[in-house]
């Protein structure tokens, strides 16, 4: 392997490392400490989005996790198999908290331009799910 190529792929590991961090901390936050992670299902799409499916200590429960350029955000593991179907559900997800937020006639402006912010990512997030190329490997 050549050096220019070593380097890509250390780039990468760094980039997953952060970013495992950035959503172990984020679930942390939330009250949900890990266990493990399953990589296998998880999948990255560097330097975008990390979609990342977790067991949770001390329980049989698992939940899918994302971020990146994406705000970061989870769910439980059953509302999705794959990691493109998780996808798809944050999309949906953020799309419908957007408009729930543009339907609140006390909505300020913060909480406008919050719920733009949410349909630009779930928009860009649907276009990824939908890129075939992407997912070819990640079907069970």
């Amino acid at each position: 392997m050549n050096t220019e190529q070593e380097q890509a792929n250390a780039e990468q590991a760094t980039w997953v490392r952060e970013h495992f961090q950035k959503a172990n901390g984020y679930l942390v936050e939330k009250g949900l400490v890990t266990d493990k992670v399953l990589t296998k299902e998880c999948r990255y799409l560097i330097p975008h989005i990390a979609i990342w499916k977790f067991t949770l200590r001390g329980s049989t429960d698992k939940v899918w996790a994302i971020n990146g350029v994406c705000p970061s955000d989870y769910v439980d593991a059953g509302v999705a198999t794959t990691a493109r179907d998780a996808l798809r559900h944050f999309s949906l997800r953020w799309q419908l908290r957007a408009d729930n937020i543009l339907n609140d006639a006390n909505a300020d402006e913060t909480q406008q331009k919050f719920a733009q912010l949410l349909i630009n990512h779930a928009e860009a997030c649907y276009d990824i799910v939908e890129r075939e190329e992407l997912w070819v490997d990640q079907e069970f």
